[in-house]
């Protein structure tokens, strides 16, 4: 399955946050959508970095309290990796097994946000497809 299917089946929404914003902003955000990261984004909604509750607890960790009040740029991922709609499910994850990370952003050919995906849409979405594989086989079977 194509990444750009499973967008359009899960949704496009995405919860992004700005480089000046302060770490404190983004624990809220975080707590209301209920999510474990965030896009940051220019303007124009091209991908900056990504801040995610491992970035918050290293944050934390370095500079205590005073960290609340510091600007998302100091504590983001900048090195994001991304995928596109043409990827499949399968490369997804692949590149996030490999690099341990559980987000990865969708972006356009113009390098815009087009979504956000968590290694949980992407097992969930295997699990579905094993599935419809096992009930295909045994249908095939009954039918011979």
């Amino acid at each position: 399955m194509k990444i750009r299917d499973l967008l359009d089946k899960k949704g496009r929404e995405t919860v992004t946050v700005g480089a000046f914003e302060t770490l404190s902003s983004v624990f809220s955000i975080l707590a209301e959508h209920r999510i474990g990261a965030l896009m940051v984004c220019d303007k124009d909604m091209r991908v900056e970095g990504i801040i995610s509750e491992r970035d918050l607890v290293a944050a934390i960790a370095k500079n205590g309290e005073e960290a609340l009040s510091q600007s998302v740029k100091s504590f983001m991922t900048s090195d994001v990796i991304t995928s596109e709609e043409e990827d499949t499910v399968h490369q997804v994850m692949e590149r996030m097994t490999a690099g341990r990370f559980r987000h990865m952003p969708v972006v356009t050919d113009d390098g815009k946000l087009s979504g956000i995906l968590s290694i949980g849409d992407l097992v969930k979405q295997r699990i579905e497809d094993v599935e419809r594989e096992a009930d295909n086989i045994r249908a095939y079977i009954h039918s011979v």
